[in-house]
This record gives C-alpha cells, sequence and structure tokens, in this order.
C-alpha cells in the first residue's frame, strides 16, 4: 500500500468512528461499554400517576368531610347555646313552683273563713304578683280539663268512671301542669274518667 492509500484508509476509518459515535450518542437505548441506558417506563409513570390523583382525591374528600363536620358543629352549638339562653330560668321556676301551689291552697283555705279576710287578701296579692314574674319568665298553667288524656302532658293518677264524660277524658286537676315557653316542665297531675 501506497501512503496515499493508507491515509485514505484511515480517513475512512475515522468517518466510520465518527458516524458510529453519532449514533451511539443519538440511540439512547443504545450500549454503552455493555450497559445499557435507563429509559423511564411509562407504566410505571402512568401508575405513580394514578396514585398521586388517587392521594389528591382521598385529600381532598377528607378535607370536604372535616368542612362539613365543622359546619355540623358550629351549627349544634350554636342551638345548644340559643336552648340554654331560652331555658336558663328552668331550674328557678321549678323550685318556686311548690309556693306557687302552697299560695294556691292557702287562698282556697283563707277564702272560706271570714276573720281571714285580709289574710286572704294579701295572700292573694302576692300570688298574683308571683304569677306576673313567672309569666314574664314564659311560665303558662295548663288547661287540662274537658281535654283528652295526653302522657306527654298529664299525669294519671286515678280513674274516674263517668257517664258526662267519653273515656280518657280529663275531669279534675289535681296539681297543675306547666309549661315553660314551649317545653312541659311538669305535667298537670290528674283524674281521667274511665
Amino acid at each position: 500500500m501506497s501512503t496515499k492509500e493508507t491515509k485514505e484508509q484511515a480517513n475512512m476509518d475515522e468517518r466510520q468512528e465518527e458516524v458510529l459515535e453519532q449514533e451511539t450518542v443519538s440511540d439512547p437505548t443504545a450500549e454503552l461499554e455493555g450497559e445499557e441506558v435507563a429509559s423511564p417506563q411509562p407504566a410505571e409513570e402512568d401508575a405513580r400517576l394514578v396514585e398521586l390523583q388517587r392521594q389528591a382525591e382521598d385529600n381532598q374528600n377528607r378535607y370536604l368531610r372535616a368542612q362539613a363536620d365543622f359546619d355540623n358543629f358550629r351549627r349544634r352549638t350554636q342551638k345548644e347555646k340559643e336552648e340554654l339562653a331560652q331555658y336558663a330560668s328552668m331550674k328557678l321556676i321549678t323550685q318556686l313552683l311548690p309556693v306557687l301551689d302552697n299560695f294556691e291552697r292557702a287562698l282556697l283555705t283563707g277564702g272560706e273563713a271570714a276573720e281571714g279576710d285580709s289574710f286572704a287578701k294579701g295572700v292573694d296579692m302576692i300570688y298574683r304578683q308571683l304569677t306576673q314574674v313567672l309569666d314574664a319568665e314564659g311560665l303558662k298553667r295548663m288547661e287540662v280539663v274537658g281535654q283528652q288524656f295526653d302522657p306527654e302532658l298529664h299525669q294519671a293518677i286515678m280513674r274516674v268512671e263517668s257517664d258526662e264524660h267519653e273515656e280518657g277524658t280529663v275531669i279534675e286537676a289535681v296539681q297543675s301542669g306547666y309549661v315553660l315557653k314551649d317545653k312541659v316542665i311538669r305535667p298537670a297531675m290528674v283524674k281521667v274518667s274511665g
């Protein structure tokens, strides 16, 4: 071989090496020194994306549930606060009911004796004053005579045979029942026709 042929052969060898290097660089899946280039797996990426979307949905659902629970809690506490304010005087009024009963009894017996006329007037004034205070708090006496017996409003203590009234009618109130605003705080003790 001549020098010219040798140079041409060397140039061809160099070009082949350059072409091989370019193909290796441009092909990411080509082997480099016996090792494969790691390429991302589309299936793994899709699975990861699906998992992240599921987690995002779970977090969104938790957030919405927590928000709904908080709203329910806020409404419930507001309602409890309103009920507490509305029935705050219930304990006091419950304690005053026996006093009210005693005033009624005193008026019934005091009115019968002529010498107790001034006593009856005094007790009557106290009774009216007390009932005005209790009325202002929302206490109302139940009117039960002549009504159908209702176990939520009445406590039957006796069944009486009566031809005048149909069965289950309240014919006498032995002890008055009271309602505070719209809540029964003491049912009426009654006699019921049977």
